[in-house]
């Protein structure tokens, strides 16, 4: 499946940057930089012009945002963000991340010197189409692709293996194997099914688990003085896993945890606020969600890999992403070959 540019992003983006004294073309003469960009775009200013290697996004919000910077980033300096609107609140996120963007709503921060462009706070004209998703990226689906990406040759497996490690029924994977191949990520190579673009399917399964899976995983969001007792939290105890930064810090000691993320079944978390019990909090420093998965991690005290990534791109945070792309390469490798 060939990825093709969001054409209507892209007018409307060049319709805004025209009001700006800027013009810009979709430049398909030149070769591409990354078979992965949306698309190129040339923009030219009195005395100066720009090549942008664009990411197309629709539905932009702050869960997303951590994913979006990460691909941008992954794109170097010349990478843009073209989206449907950007609030002013991710508008000052990305621009103190050095991301540059533009909206059709004329929100746009460019910074090409001496080109130097800022604007925030312009609202959409109209009504804005929800991103479309497919089944498999809807939540049942997602379970089903969380599997396949982090568990090493389980998309060989029968059906009803794949779904008893997924924990959905062994119709929802029937679905989710017939859809993927339409979406180009499944094909069969010598009579054997192989997940097709992992990079890409990687990408789009972590957008859509920061925006649809892991909001219905949240059982409790709590308040701890310091989160400095994790070090020595006896996981076991507790019957809970440890995920996001925390697992991160313990894989590679990329990152000092500022919140506390962990995982278990509804029980394990009446077991533990009875051990530690802690006053709620909705910004507290310690989140527990529902384990979703019914397949052993290595190591069984931490959430699988792919998780622990996904956890830090959703926050969103700069030091999160730097660890975050300390496990990219790992879980992307056991695809090559």
């Amino acid at each position: 499946m060939v990825q093709t540019p969001d054409h209507a992003l892209l007018a409307a983006a060049a319709q805004q940057l025209a009001r700006l004294g800027l013009t810009v073309a979709v430049d398909d003469a030149a070769p591409p930089i990354d078979s992965d960009q949306d698309a190129r775009l040339h923009v030219r200013w009195h005395g100066g012009e720009a090549y942008y290697q664009v990411e197309t996004k629709r539905g932009l919000r702050p869960a997303l945002l951590g994913a979006v910077a990460h691909q941008l980033r992954r794109r170097g300096p010349d990478a843009l963000l073209v989206a449907d609107h950007v609030s002013p609140p991710l508008a000052e996120r990305l621009r103190e991340l050095g991301l540059q963007f533009i909206d059709t709503a004329g929100n746009a921060f460019l910074s090409h010197p001496p080109l130097l462009v800022w604007v925030k706070g312009e609202r959409p004209t109209q009504a804005l189409a929800a991103p479309a998703v497919g089944r498999a990226f809807q939540a049942s689906g997602l379970r089903v692709l969380f599997t396949l990406l982090a568990v090493p040759g389980l998309v060989h497996a029968p059906y009803r293996v794949i779904a008893e490690q997924a924990g959905v029924a062994h119709g929802t994977v029937g679905w989710v194997m017939a859809e993927l191949p339409q979406l180009g990520f499944l094909g069969a190579i010598g009579g054997r099914r192989r997940v097709l673009q992992p990079e890409r399917l990687l990408r789009q399964w972590v957008e859509a688990y920061a925006r649809t899976l892991r909001p219905k995983r949240l059982l409790k969001t709590l308040r701890a003085p310091t989160i400095a007792w994790w070090r020595a939290l006896d996981l076991r105890d507790c019957a809970l896993v440890l995920g996001g930064e925390a697992a991160a810090a313990r894989l590679h000691r990329t990152i000092e945890p500022e919140v506390l993320t962990l995982y278990g079944a509804k029980a394990d978390l009446r077991r533990f606020m009875v051990q530690r019990p802690l006053p709620e909090d909705p910004r507290g420093n310690v989140e527990i969600l529902e384990q979703f998965w019914h397949f052993a991690p290595d190591p069984p005290e931490l959430a699988p890999r792919l998780l622990i990534y996904a956890d830090l791109l959703a926050t969103g945070d700069a030091r999160c992403l730097e660890a975050a792309q300390a496990l990219e390469g790992g879980i992307l490798d056991r695809f090559a070959g």
